[in-house]
């Protein structure tokens, strides 16, 4: 059986790796001719059950359907957690586009818990999540229930990235035994055919952090930039995630990895949900391109960063509760 990535027919649509019974050095030669040619692709037979993913999207539509004054009710705390409204986010730090519109989107933010008796409490991006006013077998159960499942198949996925790089399967564990981790619930009113071009549900960006992993309703409306700049449709395909390469795993790779910039339009006449997870290396990690990456000929061309440093100067510049509190 042919394993490799058709990379050919990535220029037309994106590739699908699929992990049943592949081995870890299949995935790793896939993942590294994947990433390498576009950042971006569909995660097939991951092992995440259906009924999860269908709990986490009829969550997410429960929440978006409450009263504005109940979504309000557990609005962005200063953990970064919670309750996002319409047009609140501005991505000023796009290297993609000069962004000048709000996203037309709203969202629920869930990120890694941490307890008051943990020692990172209360340091930026560590603290609770607050849950709406909601039955927990209706929302807390099965968003937290999704959010297990990714957080389980991203660390099995380490070893073939580690692999995939030329490193030891277990090179990447020390960042992720804390990780920051994301689970944001997304809804995209339709936007009208005649919007402005410069009008989106998401405008032109790249991810901060690891890996992105996207479940994503039927409506469609995600697009991938190409390295010619011209734009890729990524519609849904059933039993897959749509996965991408975020920028601290772009730098860790000297760039051999794209950061790939991505968009969203929603035109399909109706409302639009996805559910992205963000996995992402501990705030305390140090990134710095990897041995494996670099030598004489290809010297580095990313100074090491503090994950958590980039983070935040990225969140307090892009979204609008961020500036009020800085105000």
């Amino acid at each position: 059986m042919d394993t490799s990535v058709d990379l050919a027919a990535a220029r037309e649509r994106l590739p699908v790796i699929r992990f049943a019974g592949a081995s870890e050095e299949t995935l790793a030669r896939q993942l590294d001719e994947t990433f390498t040619d576009i950042g971006f692709c569909y995660f097939a037979d991951i092992g995440v059950d259906a009924a999860l993913v269908e709990g986490v999207f009829a969550a997410s539509r429960r929440f978006h359907a409450q009263p504005r004054a109940a979504k309000d009710a557990v609005a962005m705390n200063r953990f970064h957690r919670g309750y996002m409204a319409p047009r609140t986010s501005l991505i000023e730090t796009s290297t993609v586009a000069r962004v000048t519109r709000p996203n037309d989107s709203e969202s629920f933010m869930l990120m890694h818990e941490v307890a008051p008796d943990d020692p990172r409490y209360g340091r930026p991006l560590d603290g609770p999540n607050p849950w709406p006013d909601l039955p927990a077998a209706e929302f807390r159960e099965p968003v937290e229930a999704y959010e297990r499942a990714m957080h389980a198949f991203c660390l099995r996925l380490l070893p073939a990235m580690a692999l995939a790089l030329g490193l030891p399967r277990d090179w990447f564990a020390p960042y992720f035994r804390q990780p920051t981790t994301f689970l944001r619930l997304l809804h995209y009113p339709p936007q009208a055919s005649d919007a402005p071009e410069d009008a989106f549900g998401s405008a032109p960006h790249t991810d901060y952090g690891f890996i992105t992993i996207l479940c994503q309703d039927e409506r469609g409306g995600l697009e991938v930039r190409r390295r010619d700049g011209t734009w890729l449709a990524a519609p849904p395909l059933p039993g897959t995630w749509v996965v991408n390469v975020a920028d601290m795993l772009s730098r860790w790779t000297n760039g051999r990895w794209q950061s790939t910039p991505h968009r969203v339009k929603n035109l399909s006449g109706g409302d639009r949900y996805s559910c992205p997870y963000f996995f992402d290396m501990s705030m305390d990690s140090t990134v710095e391109v990897l041995p494996t990456c670099r030598d004489t000929g290809n010297p580095p061309k990313f100074p090491p960063v503090r994950y958590g440093d980039y983070l935040i100067e990225r969140l307090d510049r892009n979204y609008a509760y961020r500036k009020q509190a800085a105000s």
